[in-house]
């Protein structure tokens, strides 16, 4: 009789797990080894791709392994940059630990509004979940003390340098990016991954099997919105300004979309893959207005053609490539 041994690492992601520990020991001393003049502006870049990043991670948990397809994660990207703005100027709270108690506050809205959002299923869902984060934007254009529609700024700074508050920044996104990657790898390590993986195929047949399919599910959705939360408190502490239009726009869904797509939906490795892509489109051709987001739109209409998958994905299936396995195999 043959024995079998249930295996999810091989020699290839151990070797890209070591790679990505000292690319991210690299990454943290860029305040020490960027060049000067322009050290400022490659930790302002780096924030901006973990933000698209830990956005983008957190839509492929709750669509690419939930199911759950929604437009409107933009509502907990608000509320995370409104939370972290009004703890920092109205309680006094340190900005910086404003963003960790932002990104928390999001995930407590999400209980009450996905007793809303539960209710729809399929493409009423996604509509539903969109309808829901322009209440949240139409809430604060109305909300006085932050501004109205035309926003306000972020002042608690106030005593801290410029140096300082970058750096402390940078560090903060980078650990935010991390954390989410490993919390998503873990998460689908786990018996709840296998769980809501069975819920995505399959609700009615996961919980015959005796799966909590609503509980399950309302976990995920909390914690993409935490992630979502997490993501919007960065951007927004690293821009110092926020305005509902921009902050509940629909277009951070549209462009987690896009990243999950060309990167490849349903891999951890996926959203990274999209959100360099998309990074480098939008410092490069963002200037172009509507011919770059009718570019945008194209590249990812080619994407789905002939490389259904994504990016990663195609690389994958083609040669075993995989930085983050999850799929069990017998050996």
């Amino acid at each position: 009789m043959s024995a079998f041994t249930v295996t999810r690492s091989h020699r290839f992601s151990l070797a890209a797990l070591l790679s990505g520990v000292l690319l991210v020991l690299l990454a943290a001393a860029i305040p020490y080894w960027a060049p000067e003049d322009n050290r400022s502006a490659w930790m302002r870049e780096f924030v901006e791709i973990a933000c698209y990043l830990v956005f983008a991670m957190m839509w492929n948990l709750l669509a690419g392994y939930g199911g759950m397809v929604s437009i409107g994660q933009q509502a907990y990207f608000g509320l995370g940059g409104y939370t972290m703005l009004m703890l920092g100027n109205f309680a006094g709270v340190n900005p910086f630990l404003a963003v960790p108690l932002a990104a928390l506050c999001a995930g407590l809205v999400c209980v009450p509004v996905s007793f809303i959002a539960f209710r729809l299923q399929g493409g009423y869902f996604a509509i539903g979940t969109w309808v829901i984060a322009e209440v949240f934007r139409l809430s604060f254009a109305n909300f006085s003390a932050v501004g109205g529609g035309s926003g306000t700024s972020l002042i608690a700074f106030a005593g801290i340098s410029k140096a300082v508050r970058e750096q402390t920044t940078f560090w903060m996104a980078l650990a935010g990016m991390v954390a989410a990657v490993a919390l998503v790898y873990l998460f689908l390590h786990s018996k709840s991954g296998l769980a809501l993986m069975a819920i995505r195929d399959n609700e009615v047949a996961a919980e015959s099997q005796g799966i909590a399919v609503q509980r399950t599910k309302l976990a995920v959705y909390v914690v993409a919105g935490f992630g979502a939360g997490l993501a919007g408190a960065m951007y927004y502490l690293s821009n110092l300004r926020i305005t509902p239009d921009a902050a509940f726009s629909v277009n951070w869904s549209a462009f987690a979309i896009f990243m999950v797509v060309i990167g490849g939906i349903g891999r951890i490795e996926g959203p990274i893959v999209g959100a360099l892509i998309f990074w480098v489109l939008n410092k490069f051709f963002s200037d172009y207005g509507n011919w770059y987001l009718m570019g945008l739109g194209l590249l990812a209409i080619l994407i789905t053609i002939y490389f259904k998958q994504g990016l990663w994905g195609y690389a994958q299936q083609r040669w075993g490539w995989s930085l983050f396995p999850t799929r069990r195999r017998l050996d």
